[in-house]
């Protein structure tokens, strides 16, 4: 009787547990479904950033839905047009993604968002703030592309930054196209472990390198 009480509960709890994976699946696909559109609306990536942190708040053990609301965030960071705002906002962007990092430490895939917030805090002010901003940006770039060699991402905003930065400070396509080939390469190869992972950049590396011709 004991033995069978016990065997009833362990179901019961695997039961549960499916339950709460599947919902859990459920409601990030639905969130990542509207990803594409949300860059048409910047307001549609906050609302994106605010599901993906409720979801992670209810599934404390999952770093996908902190990378993903850290993702958004600072997104929408970037496109926000008041300057005063972008610092707060990356900073919120930080603390989604030091929980996910605690989850999943040394991820290329953070490391990526990482670099990603520290452009954007260097972006208020280029002049004032490369000194401070830029090494960050570019040391986290460098330690995406060693924690996976395979991933495609770092690639692409290390040819981004390029493109952006003028001629004479070692910027421009001449010195970005390479970058940005390296980063298509691979692309092709790529492969997300899951629909919930990481997959981003390939058409925006597309276009860059379709300017560069």
């Amino acid at each position: 009787m004991k033995k069978s009480l016990i065997v009833a509960v362990l179901l019961f709890a695997s039961f549960v547990s499916f339950a709460q994976s599947d919902r859990y699946a459920a409601a990030m696909k639905k969130n990542l479904a509207g990803l594409d559109s949300a860059f048409k609306n910047p307001a549609d990536l906050l609302t994106l950033a605010n599901n993906f942190e409720r979801i992670a708040l209810a599934e404390k053990n999952q770093w996908l839905a902190f990378y993903w609301a850290a993702f958004c965030q600072v997104n929408y960071a970037f496109m926000e047009k008041d300057k005063d705002k972008t610092d707060g906002l990356a900073d919120k962007a930080t603390d989604l993604i030091n929980k996910a990092d605690s989850l999943m430490p040394k991820n290329s895939e953070i490391s990526c968002i990482k670099s990603m917030i520290a452009s954007c805090h260097m972006l208020v002010n280029p002049m004032q703030r490369w000194q401070e901003y830029g090494p960050e940006s570019s040391g986290n770039m460098d330690k995406a592309m060693e924690q996976d060699p395979t991933n495609p991402r770092p690639y692409y905003l290390k040819g981004q930054g390029l493109i952006y930065t003028p001629e004479q400070f070692g910027g421009g396509c001449k010195t970005a196209k390479p970058v940005l080939q390296t980063a298509m390469d691979k692309y092709l190869a790529f492969k997300p472990a899951s629909e919930l992972h990481p997959d981003w950049g390939k058409a925006q590396v597309e276009n860059l390198l379709a300017g560069c011709k």
